[in-house]
């Protein structure tokens, strides 16, 4: 079939006119040249698809054409003499011709959405065709635009609010394995008629290994839609909870270990488990001094820039001394260490 119409738009094939003209609307402005001036190429070449993709699946006609025969039925070409079409639509009076790529947009938004004046035409020759039944290039002169200057007639420009942000708090465990958490969000977006109507979605956000807190997820464009302003981006920021047993301190864990003086001077057994289940068993032969750490390599945080490697566990011991000995006591230890 050749270029999937359907994708571009980032619709089902099964889309109404509201749902492309929303659809349309939206990716029309994030693509549009004047708003992604440092690569003004690629966005040239989607913001020409997405219109070529509008103009045909919001015309019945040239639609029903395309989902029978693809691509290769618009590109049909016309007998000159009899208007004949020599394609495998069969049709004889259709001939595929797109519609200019600024039209198509100043319909949505108006001539001059972006706050430009044309010097010499009442309307931007920037995305004309070139007759040969595709759309043209952005070429033009370098005077085709100019900034508005004092005096000049006012337009609508279309300014991005505001990033919207909120927390997304996980537990170390969560950080630790990785997670999927499913937000519900509601927003307010407008139709093509102007009215505010209320939209709900579900969005997924992939908690990645590692992930650290103050981590950002920036779904684009995901905030309320206003007149004359792209919607804002809305931004999911990490959070981490309190852990009973762990501390993350960057890419280790640290956890705080009490022991007898007995078992610090004659030696235990250390169980843990790990944030991901596992048991942890550590037998401790060394004699455990003030101050004394334990450090093991690959069992810290996961780092989420090098998968497959670890931060270290740190095991900071306190060791509990006896309040108080008995005579027997004491002369024990002295008859041990003496």
């Amino acid at each position: 079939m050749g270029v999937d119409y359907y994708n571009v738009l980032e619709v089902g094939r099964s889309a109404s006119d509201e749902e492309l003209k929303k659809s349309y609307r939206k990716l029309a402005i994030r693509w549009h040249p004047d708003k992604n001036p440092n690569d003004k190429a690629a966005a040239e070449a989607k913001f020409k698809e997405i219109a070529e993709a509008y103009d045909v699946l919001s015309d019945s006609k040239k639609r029903a054409i395309y989902d029978q025969y693809g691509e290769e039925g618009l590109n049909a070409s016309c007998d000159s003499q009899n208007g004949a079409s020599h394609g495998s639509s069969g049709s004889s009076t259709f001939c595929f011709n797109p519609r200019d790529a600024e039209d198509i947009f100043s319909d949505f938004f108006g001539s001059n959405p972006f706050g430009f004046e044309n010097l010499n035409h009442s309307k931007s020759t920037r995305f004309q065709t070139d007759g040969s039944g595709t759309f043209g290039g952005f070429g033009g002169s370098a005077n085709t635009f100019k900034p508005k200057t004092e005096g000049a007639a006012t337009s609508t420009r279309l300014r991005k609010a505001p990033a919207v942000e909120r927390k997304l708090a996980c537990n170390l465990e969560e950080l630790y394995t990785g997670t999927k958490r499913k937000m519900k969000i509601s927003r307010e977006v407008r139709t093509p008629n102007g009215q505010t109507v209320a939209e709900h979605e579900i969005l997924t956000i992939e908690v990645k290994p590692g992930w650290r807190k103050g981590t950002k997820v920036t779904f684009p464009e995901k905030g309320n839609e206003e007149l004359n302003q792209i919607p804002a981006d809305l931004v999911f920021i990490i959070d981490e909870k309190p852990h009973e047993v762990y501390k993350r301190e960057g890419n280790d864990l640290v956890v705080h270990q009490k022991i007898s003086l007995v078992d610090a001077l004659a030696g235990t057994t250390i169980n843990l488990i790990t944030l991901d289940g596992r048991d942890l068993v550590i037998d401790m032969t060394d004699v455990i001094k003030p101050n004394y750490e334990l450090v093991i390599e690959n069992e810290g945080m996961p780092i989420a820039r090098e998968p497959g490697k670890k931060g270290k566990l740190i095991i900071k011991f306190d060791v509990k001394f006896p309040s108080r000995l008995t005579l027997e006591q004491r002369a024990g230890i002295r008859s041990i260490f003496g």
